[in-house]
């Protein structure tokens, strides 16, 4: 029997990718050691030969485990999801190649004037066509639907436009009408990352770390993120004032001032580590978890009953949960890593 190491690396795969075939139930292995690693036979191994013979034809995941699953039934369905999602394939593909074109015609532009493109024109050029791959295996692109679903797409640059115009009219973030913008954008986020808080996380690093390709795909400028964040702020704050203490709260707005943006950062190498370590025995994750706690502490305060309203209001309110890539799986791994006291980690949720 192959441990998902070996077979990943027999099927030219990442790991990631057989354990996200297990999550969905597309390849289970058919057992496990004694250590809880997955354990795959001669079966496993034919039937994931069937599966990347099947993405090789265009068929998604979700219609490759209906079709092996029940070969014989709904044959018309099959092939019409398999159209389906290879037009939306196209119109991504179409997308793309658009957005390339015009990234090249501006270099052709400069070199025909005689002049010697930046560096960092070639660079953007370069991140265009390699952004997303940096953060998602292709089938995880596939479940994305502000990536795959051209529909979503429009939807974004129509909220793009839409917090474009509420900055532009200095509407402050405190206003209703940017809170309400704010939890549109959260509603978005959460639908078309699929609620799949691993993908939250991502998106989240890609749109700290990538802005010039978020600029030049959706709109979404340095300028604008940062007013999305302050309505998302003063929505959130909103729904803290009916649990927490003045003061917690004033702590919470300096800690956010100061240290927000460091979450995350935090967050993904949490994520990360619960890869590389699910068992959360090793050196990396206690240290992981020390850092989370001191900035949890940090924000809201050793107080007791300040944790405990906390941990109400992030519990009762699912707003606070919205858009951090901060789930039960995390926080479950974080307590694993160094058990805290009662209330303390379970209560980090909406950081």
């Amino acid at each position: 029997m192959l441990k998902v190491g070996e077979l990943a690396a027999l099927a030219n795969l990442t790991v990631r990718t057989l354990h996200h075939y297990d999550s969905i139930g597309l390849l289970r292995p058919s057992a496990r050691s004694d250590a809880g690693y997955r354990l795959y036979d001669r079966d496993d191994v034919a039937r994931l030969h069937q599966i990347q013979a099947l993405r090789v034809l265009g068929m998604g995941l979700a219609d490759i485990g209906l079709y092996l699953d029940n070969p014989l039934d709904s044959p018309g369905a099959l092939q019409l999801a398999v159209v389906e999602r290879q037009l939306a394939a196209v119109d991504r593909q179409i997308l793309e190649a658009a957005q390339m074109r015009c990234q090249l015609l501006r270099l052709r532009g400069q070199l025909l004037q005689g002049k010697a493109p930046e560096l960092s024109d070639w660079l953007t050029t370069l991140e265009t066509m390699t952004v997303y791959e940096h953060y998602f295996t292709k089938d995880e692109l596939e479940q994305l639907p502000f990536f795959s679903n051209p529909e979503a797409r429009r939807d974004w640059r129509q909220l793009v436009e839409q917090g474009t115009g509420l900055m532009r009219s200095q509407v402050p973030p405190s206003s209703s009408a940017a809170k309400s913008f704010a939890q549109r954008w959260l509603d978005a986020f959460q639908r078309d990352t699929g609620n799949n808080d691993a993908f939250v996380t991502r998106i989240n690093m890609m749109a700290t770390r990538e802005q010039q390709a978020m600029q030049d795909e959706f709109g979404v400028t340095p300028e604008l993120m940062g007013y999305v964040m302050a309505s998302i702020g003063e929505l959130r704050r909103d729904v803290y004032a009916r649990y927490l203490a003045p003061e917690v709260l004033e702590r919470m707005r300096r800690h956010q001032a100061e240290h927000g943006h460091e979450w995350p950062g935090l967050i993904a190498e949490v994520r990360a580590q619960m890869e590389q370590d699910p068992d959360a025995r090793g050196p990396e994750a206690r240290a992981l978890a020390r850092r989370w706690m001191a900035m949890f502490q940090d924000m809201v305060g050793p107080d007791p009953a300040a944790v405990e309203a906390f941990r109400r209001a992030s519990a009762n309110e699912p707003v606070l949960r919205m858009g951090s890539g901060i789930g039960d799986d995390m926080l479950d791994y974080l307590r694993r890593a160094m058990p805290a006291p009662p209330g303390i980690a379970r209560s980090t949720r909406s950081a």
